[in-house]
């Protein structure tokens, strides 16, 4: 797997294509977009703009255009922020995978499988488990975007191409599986929803109004409810997938602040979201958990500072799932754990379920025969638990 490694990291999306230095949320290192659709940081925009910042040629097109006319690049630098400080590649490729031997979890849990690592995944950003097979479908930024385990742990595919056909990946935020076995993934790069059969064939694209789709989860009649975290929406779409026909994408719920992930309980219905509450200043923001009932009633929500009041730390909550028994738990990167917050009617309770071995925990997804799945991309790891 080595030249496949070198392959996948030396493209990796989250590094400048001129300086190879890895992009960064400010200053030269940040990502702009050339009215081409190229990026590259601000310094090399710079560099090529020369001291007269008259026209600069894009390096990789040669298509001409003035400083003025590049913007920020929305989709990466969200994924930066997703990424938080394990993003870069450096630190990437300087840790070890020492930690995920050592994770351990209270409750019974066991760190019973850890697959993927760097090369094999690169900056993995979604994990979804599919309820009939038990595979693992993961959104991440190697050059086929979706990777698809076994349930022990070997590579089944991969699919889902960078590019600009309209069936590309271009930054997939998020995936999750149908109960009839269709991957749908949320691409950043165009604003859309793409769904795939497992052998990678491209069966549906829904462009039409998002702004920023994020977060996606499947209900048990393979209904998608998904996040749209520019409008501040949660949408509802349904369709038939073998037929590759969209029948309806309504929103459910507007006004909520930039939410990111959503899971949906199999049993009740009930829907849970996770709100990404900007701070004033240069401080990360933080989180709200927000969770509705099937019929669309806020039932329940816990912000990073009540949750301060009642628990040791701060929470800063980058996944969230519901498991068998309508518990929700989230993962947080503050403390590098996965937290079980309880059920709606009990929230919040805090016990955490694993409190070691993980680096910057970014996705959670429950299998059918109950095993937890932690995406990791502080290894670019998928790392199932079980009791």
């Amino acid at each position: 797997a080595g030249m496949a490694a070198e392959d996948e990291a030396e493209l990796s999306l989250l590094e400048c294509r001129v300086c190879f230095e890895p992009y960064g949320p400010d200053g030269q290192r940040r990502p702009l977009n050339l009215p081409c659709g190229h990026v590259l940081c601000r310094g090399c925009v710079g560099a090529l703009a020369g001291a007269e910042r008259q026209r600069l040629e894009c390096p990789f097109c040669r298509r001409l255009c003035g400083p003025a006319e590049t913007s920020d690049c929305r989709p990466l630098l969200q994924l930066l922020e997703l990424l938080g400080p394990a993003g870069g590649l450096a630190s990437a490729l300087g840790r070890s995978g020492g930690g995920a031997a050592a994770a351990a979890a209270p409750a019974g849990l066991g760190l019973r499988l850890c697959m993927g690592g760097w090369g094999s995944l690169v900056n993995p950003t979604g994990v979804a488990a599919c309820p009939a097979s038990g595979r693992l479908a993961v959104a991440h930024d190697g050059k086929k975007r979706i990777h698809v385990f076994g349930p022990s742990g070997f590579c089944l595919g991969r699919f889902g191409e960078r590019g600009p056909a309209s069936n590309d990946i271009k930054y997939p935020l998020d995936v999750t599986v149908t109960s009839d076995g269709h991957v749908v993934v949320t691409d950043g790069g165009d604003c859309s929803v793409k769904a795939f059969d497992f052998d990678g064939r491209g069966v549906l694209a829904v462009r039409e109004g998002f702004c920023l789709p994020w977060g996606l989860d499947a209900t048990p009649k393979s209904e998608v409810i998904l996040t749209d975290s520019e409008a501040g929406a949660l949408y509802c779409l349904s369709a038939d997938f073998q037929r590759g026909e969209l029948k309806k994408c309504q929103m459910i719920r507007s006004r909520l602040v930039s939410p990111r992930a959503v899971a949906v309980c199999q049993t009740s219905g009930a829907v849970v979201v996770v709100e990404h509450l900007k701070a004033p200043g240069p401080s990360k923001g933080s989180t709200r958990v927000k969770i509705f009932s099937a019929e669309m009633d806020l039932i329940g929500q816990m912000d990073s500072f009540g949750l301060n009041l009642v628990f040791p730390s701060r929470i800063y909550a980058t996944a969230v799932a519901f498991d068998k028994e309508g518990r929700v738990i989230v993962t947080d990167v503050c403390s590098q754990a996965v937290i079980c917050l309880g059920k709606p009617e009990e929230f919040p309770i805090f016990n955490p379920l694993i409190s070691h071995g993980l680096c910057y925990p970014v996705g959670l997804t429950y299998t059918a025969n109950n095993s937890l799945v932690v995406l990791d991309s502080g290894d670019h790891s998928v790392k199932v638990y079980s009791s």
